[in-house]
């Protein structure tokens, strides 16, 4: 206890960081500050006695589970958050780490949302349990607002609560005997949720990669896409365009080879476009842009970062039924039942909110919100340019991939946190191919991504 208490005043009293207590945030803008006070921390430790005697189940644990490393990544970020927090209480933190949005939803799409919870309190408008596949409004909407001339139908596709929630339904579609390749660097729930099916081997420390997952190295060199002459033949493949975290964005050259490649080698690709509305650069917007692809491709995508979802949640994935296992059953079918056994569907509140997002007025709203994210992402370049810094991603995504060469990537999350009360996200908590960056992410108010380039300036200038 005496060491919690003297923990808490001696990091407070020590703080010797020149970001403390800015005054110039008005409250719409102003990141979380806590009012310096007497902090008295209580740790509960079981004795030696407790732990003997603690009744165990005869249960045992998954010992896929066992394997993961540490914490999710983004989870570990807000650990170090939290504890920055309490060793620095009067801290103004800027989080540029987990890519959460910060800009109110547009009035279009929550008046929508308003209406239908409303309409629930009445005879006329109430509704309960939907179809789990989502609502034939949404779906159609879905179809001609961002599949218009891809042949792809209104039935292929399945309304969620985000991709993310789908990548884990795709992986018990696909089972724990499957292979997977996930480029590297990339989105951390590809590889955890292949871990927790039991589809890879043990984490290999020496390399940082897990056995029997296929790590697709994407690097400045390559233009961040793999050399897929180097890629061994996997069931699987994840791929990200536009990425997270690099903001890099595939060609049409490029996905037209990764779709041979997968036909070729009788894989499935599953295409996460969650980024697809940041687009700059004239590149699909969609794996099925590509001739071929419904053949061997599933898509997923989110309204979280187009219209401020994160906390509403509503995603979509499109399963083409040309989409076939090796001896000739639908996919779709499969994902289907799955949907259909772990799923009751998307809110209703929240697919009101998804059909009046791709209105007219809805997607001149989103492409507002977009803009004003962009506009953060080319502040952060420009202030990573000046200094000197490798600079990669922000024209096509929410991201910037900053190079620290040589430097360990936790290190460099950890100085800056320590320095300047920013948070970012480490390279190598999306793989191995990360060490050496950190992810800086663009959802922000202006006002704090203006103070933490002014910080970030003060740090390395």
């Amino acid at each position: 206890m005496s060491l919690m208490n003297n923990l808490s005043t001696s990091m407070i009293s020590s703080s010797s960081s020149t970001f403390l207590v800015p005054t110039s945030f008005n409250s719409r803008t102003q990141s979380v500050s806590v009012p310096l006070k007497n902090i008295n921390i209580v740790k509960c430790v079981a004795t030696p006695q407790e732990q003997q005697n603690a009744y165990k189940t005869k249960v045992s644990r998954n010992a896929n589970i066992a394997k993961l490393q540490a914490g999710y990544l983004f989870p570990e970020v807000a650990r170090r958050r939290a504890a920055h927090l309490l060793k620095y209480p009067n801290a103004q933190v800027i989080s540029l780490g987990i890519g959460d949005t910060t800009e109110p939803i547009p009035d279009v799409i929550t008046s929508a949302m308003s209406k239908r919870s409303h309409a629930l309190s009445t005879l006329e408008g109430y509704s309960g349990y939907g179809a789990e596949q989502g609502e034939k409004a949404l779906r159609a909407a879905l179809a001609s607002t961002f599949y218009r001339n891809l042949g792809i139908e209104d039935d292929d596709i399945f309304v969620s609560d985000g991709a993310k929630c789908d990548i884990s339904r795709l992986q018990v579609v696909f089972g724990s005997s499957v292979t997977m390749a996930v480029q590297d660097p990339s989105y951390p729930a590809y590889v955890d949720s292949s871990v927790i099916m039991g589809q890879t081997g043990q984490f290999q420390k020496d390399v940082e990669k897990y056995g029997n997952i296929e790590y697709m190295r994407c690097t400045p060199e390559n233009g961040f896409f793999p050399d897929l002459s180097k890629v061994a033949r996997t069931d699987i493949i994840f791929f990200c365009s536009p990425n997270n975290p690099t903001g890099a964005a595939a060609t049409r050259e490029q996905l037209t080879r990764l779709v041979k490649f997968a036909k070729d080698n009788g894989s499935i690709i599953v295409y996460d476009s969650a980024y697809a509305m940041y687009m700059s650069d004239d590149n699909p917007r969609s794996i099925f842009e590509i001739p071929g692809a419904k053949e061997v491709a599933i898509e997923t995508s989110s309204f979280s970062k187009y219209a401020g979802f994160t906390g509403v949640r509503l995603g979509w994935t499109v399963v083409p039924k040309q989409l076939l296992f090796s001896d000739g059953f639908p996919v779709a079918k499969d994902f289907n039942r799955i949907i259909c056994t772990c799923f009751n569907g998307a809110s209703n509140i929240a697919q009101a909110g998804g059909l009046a997002c791709l209105s007219p007025e809805g997607l001149e709203a989103m492409q507002e919100v977009i803009g004003f994210y962009k506009e953060n992402t080319k502040i952060i370049v420009e202030t990573f340019n000046s200094l000197g810094f490798k600079v990669y991603g922000g024209k096509n995504a929410p991201y910037v991939w900053v190079h620290f060469p040589g430097r360990n990537s936790w290190d460099v999350f950890s100085e800056i946190l320590e320095k300047t009360h920013i948070v970012t996200t480490p390279g190598s908590g999306f793989g191995p191919g990360g060490e050496g960056f950190i992810r800086v992410s663009a959802f922000g108010h202006r006002e704090n991504v203006l103070e933490a380039c002014r910080r970030f300036k003060q740090l390395y200038n």
